[in-house]
């Protein structure tokens, strides 16, 4: 009767699904946990109870769009800064990396004599990536006569998933024992390399002592030493004024000076000496605040081009981002949803919270009309069809259209009067709904075939070859990255948990390092093993087909 009940109500049914995998998904064990993905087992095993629970199509498709979207708006700024040298570098090996696991794979395939939607679906699940596993699902449908019967791609994946996340983690585990890894020492080694990483941003007052540091203004001296640091306020003579780029220094000032510890001790080596000192502001005069960055005309433009100090006395020292807190360098671009951290004159305080919008409420709403335009461009990217060699193509489909228009998209930030991304909170929100339609939908479908496929054996084989392509992708990521190309073990197990497009491998990371190196390396990774791992499991679908 609950059976027949569930059927009836597919709504209930997803929301049951997604609250009882959400709160299996929070549950550690020794520090690890499924997160989110438990959805999918929970699916899985709901659905195995009879062959009609299932959701709408419409669900699944809806819930790949916005997923894959929202982490293309997100990743895009991310992706362009990593098209360097090191980036193309980095970039190659991933790609090569995921091109050896389909290989693997492809092993696996012969060896065992599994379907060829099988096999696709053990290397998406084997790397943990459920965008790649949806397009194998489309591109079998779309390629399978009416009336002819299809093996289902998520009994590889959903065999092949655990050790996806599991086997990485250990090997990762081992490997930092093996190496005796210092997290905190390897990270040093980034200094000065241009990663947005969160620093350790310290407020220090200096004594200006040196001659020479009052022959320049600020901006001249900033230009000449490139330093990476805020001047907040000087005293001169008893008078505690905001530090402009016109400002000159005197004898005997004090300088409060806004930065990594490494930054100030050179700027201190250039000024003067530090000292113990506090220079409190006067409030009667000048105020401080967090200011939410929420009017779109903000949004996409560079700190230096809103001319604060000119127009209102104001300083920019710090952006807060999500629950990372940056330096306000001046071509730091601000996004919707950021919190700027402003001193300014009282009587222009208003003025600048208005200039930025300071609005929860605002950043709560989502623009539809650039979220729809968005989606649909990325909806007709995935419907071309790309031919192969030899005849025959693909196409990226509702799962990687969308996905490479998002990072365009989130690059470029805004075109005219239409901002593209979208405040973080925002992002995260549809994202993470998206992804729970998705892995709700994929367990619900699949959980009864799942299941009759184990009983009658094979099982354990694929168990096996996915625990071989997960463990050995690690391996080799971490074995290249860390010994070839000589990546700070922090970084490189961020790209690890990017390759697998696996958050929880992130989250194991980012417990490791205990900063948000691990951070950087996933957003350098994760689009480009996204695109990789879409393409080649459609394209181990076709050619073992």
């Amino acid at each position: 009767m609950v059976v027949e009940f569930l059927v009836e109500n597919s709504i209930l049914l997803l929301f049951a699904v997604s609250a009882v995998g959400y709160a299996i998904g929070r549950i550690k064990i020794k520090g690890a946990s499924l997160g989110v993905a438990a959805v999918l087992f929970v699916g899985l095993a709901v659905g195995a109870l009879d062959p009609n629970l299932k959701l709408p199509t419409v669900v699944f498709e809806l819930g790949l769009v916005l997923f894959v979207y929202t982490v293309g708006l997100a990743s895009g700024p991310g992706f362009v800064a990593s098209m360097t040298r090191e980036g193309l570098r980095n970039n190659v090996a991933a790609l090569a990396v995921l091109a050896i696991a389909a290989l693997i794979a492809a092993g696996a395939h012969v060896a065992l004599n599994l379907a060829a939607p099988v096999t696709a679906g053990l290397y998406a699940g084997a790397l943990t990536n459920t965008p790649a596993l949806a397009a194998v699902i489309e591109l079998a449908s779309a390629s399978t006569p009416a009336g002819a019967a299809v093996a289902d791609p998520t009994v590889g994946y959903s065999v092949a998933y655990p050790m996806g996340v599991l086997g990485v983690i250990l090997v990762a585990y081992v490997l930092q024992w093996l190496w005796k890894i210092d997290y905190r020492h390897e990270a040093q080694r980034l200094r000065g390399s241009g990663y947005a990483v969160e620093q350790e941003i310290n407020n220090v007052t200096l004594r200006v002592t040196r001659p020479e540091a009052t022959q320049a203004s600020v901006q001249e001296l900033w230009e000449r030493h490139r330093w990476h640091v805020v001047f907040s306020r000087v005293m001169h003579q008893g008078d505690v004024q905001l530090v402009a780029g016109s400002t000159r220094f005197a004898l005997g000032d004090r300088v409060s000076v806004i930065g990594d510890p490494d930054e100030v001790a050179a700027v201190a080596a250039v000024l003067g000496e530090q000292t113990d000192e506090h220079l409190a502001l006067d409030r009667s005069h000048y105020d401080f605040r967090r200011i939410f960055v929420s009017k779109p005309a903000i949004a996409g433009q560079r700190i230096k081009d809103l001319q604060l100090p000119a127009r209102y006395g104001a300083i920019i020292t710090r952006v807060r981002r999500g629950d990372v807190d940056l330096l306000a360098d001046a071509d730091m671009v601000l996004d919707l949803g950021d919190r700027v951290r402003v001193v300014a004159p009282r009587e222009h305080m208003n003025d600048v919270s208005r200039l930025f919008g300071d609005s929860y409420k605002a950043l709560s709403e989502i623009d539809l009309l650039s979220l729809g335009v968005g989606l649909v461009l990325g909806l007709l990217l995935g419907k071309i069809e790309f031919p192969l060699p030899g005849g025959g193509g693909f196409s990226l489909g509702n799962a990687g259209g969308p996905l490479i228009v998002g990072l365009i998209l989130g690059a470029i930030r805004r075109t005219g009067p239409l901002v593209w991304t979208m405040p973080y909170s925002a992002n995260l929100t549809v994202r993470q709904l998206g992804l729970i339609m998705l892995l709700a939908s994929i367990g619900l479908r699949s959980g009864y075939t799942f299941v009759q496929t184990l009983s009658q054996g094979g099982g354990v084989q694929l168990f096996i070859a996915g625990a071989v392509i997960s463990c050995a992708t690690a391996f080799l990521t971490l074995l290249v990255g860390y010994k070839l190309f000589k990546i700070p073990f922090g970084l490189l197990m961020g790209m690890l948990s990017g390759i697998h497009t696996q958050p929880g491998v992130l989250g194991f990371a980012v417990d490791q390092s205990q900063d948000e190196l691990p951070h950087v390396g996933y957003a350098l990774m994760f689009p480009i093993a996204t695109i990789g791992k879409i393409l080649l499991a459609q394209a181990l679908l076709l050619v073992l087909a």
